[in-house]
């Protein structure tokens, strides 16, 4: 029998959670709702869902506190989010998506551009499960396990993180314009921003923590990854002020 991806729908108005549960039944998904965060957290323990529609404005405890809760537990961390409110400006966007959403759709919605995002990210999630280990420096990703590391210090991070970081280390030293990555990593079919690339690359380098300088900035054309970052400016002086000053063998 055909897999039903389930959906958790986290909102507390009930025409809006109706409208969304009737169109994803209609078209293939298993949809759970929950009014509140105490009954989206009752059923994320129950079972995981594959994917989330989250309310920002819940009553009791945010749909904004429940992702960067739900991102910061290793059960919950990888169930991708996308985030449902009537915020729609860009502060708002980028507040959510700093919280751990991994897409974010502005309330009123079209049903069928919500379900589009929907078998986006499900798209860009299969592939995760496969493959091998990457290696750059002593930077691994291994995509089989999904586990990354540097110097053998095991690397926490979000899917979408991950997932850009494995696309950049499959194609080490190449720049990727922000409209490349959308298409490469999110999918060519996801209605969202050039600006959510730099939020994830941010969130990317703050996960790598001592290895966040291999993900370098090019200057009006993109991203890279790279295994020799370039060192800041001052310590290129001093280097070769050392080496000016070194006596002649």
């Amino acid at each position: 029998m055909r897999h039903m991806p389930r959906v958790l729908i986290v909102e507390d108005e009930p025409a809006i959670a109706e409208l969304v549960a009737v169109n994803l039944r209609h078209n293939g998904f298993a949809p759970t709702w929950a009014m509140d965060s105490v009954t989206a957290q009752a059923e994320l323990d129950a079972v995981l869902p594959d994917v989330v529609l989250l309310d920002w404005m819940l009553p009791g405890e945010s749909g904004l506190s429940l992702a960067r809760k739900w991102r910061a537990d290793p059960r919950t961390k990888a169930v991708p989010i996308i985030m449902l409110t009537a915020r729609g400006d860009e502060h708002d966007r980028v507040t959510g998506l700093d919280a751990g959403a991994d897409d974010y759709i502005a309330k009123p919605f079209s049903t069928k551009e919500l379900l589009a995002r929907i078998r986006a990210l499900l798209r860009r999630r299969a592939p995760e499960q496969a493959g091998g280990a990457v290696q750059i420096g002593a930077l691994v990703l291994d995509s089989a396990t999904h586990r990354v590391s540097h110097e053998g210090q095991p690397l926490k991070m979000g899917p979408t993180e991950f997932k850009l970081l494995h696309y950049l280390m499959q194609h080490p030293e190449r720049v990727h314009s922000r409209s490349q990555l959308l298409d490469r990593v999110w999918g060519d079919h996801v209605f969202i921003e050039e600006r959510t690339v730099d939020v994830h690359v941010k969130r990317l380098r703050e996960a790598l923590g001592a290895a966040g300088s291999m993900v370098e900035t090019v200057r009006g054309a993109g991203y890279r990854i790279t295994a020799q970052p370039v060192a800041p400016a001052g310590g290129q002086r001093a280097a070769r002020a050392a080496a000016s000053s070194s006596p002649a063998t």
